[in-house]
């Protein structure tokens, strides 16, 4: 079956994914909100010894595939400003998956994931 989007790993088994293997390599990973464990959103906050990077959020592309987006949140963001927006983002979707991967390049594991 030719063009066939593959399987999608649910909620759940991403965020183990990426906890266990940003822990494997001498990293920090925590989940910040537990969401829905089959088709939950997911957002990982990739911080670097606490200072925040990015923001990434699960996406599918045109073409069927994976991948992660930036949510575009500015690093200049005060705590107090980024906490109301996550708050709001939570508020408007319970189900969705918030969490920390604190590790040089955090972002590289995971775009890794769906490579």
């Amino acid at each position: 079956m030719t063009g066939a989007a593959s399987p999608r790993l649910t909620s759940a088994m991403v965020v183990s994914i990426l906890c266990r293997r940003v822990q494997g390599a001498g990293g920090f990973a925590t989940v910040l909100h537990h969401g829905d464990d089959h088709a939950g959103a997911i957002l990982i906050e990739c911080t670097d010894r606490g200072q925040r990077q990015i923001l990434l959020e699960r996406a599918t592309a045109s073409d069927g595939r994976e991948q992660w987006r930036d949510v575009g949140v500015s690093q200049d963001m005060t705590l107090e400003d980024y906490a109301k927006m996550m708050e709001k983002r939570l508020r408007s979707d319970p189900d969705m998956w918030v969490i920390e991967l604190d590790i040089p390049d955090a972002a590289r594991f995971a775009a890794d994931l769906f490579e």
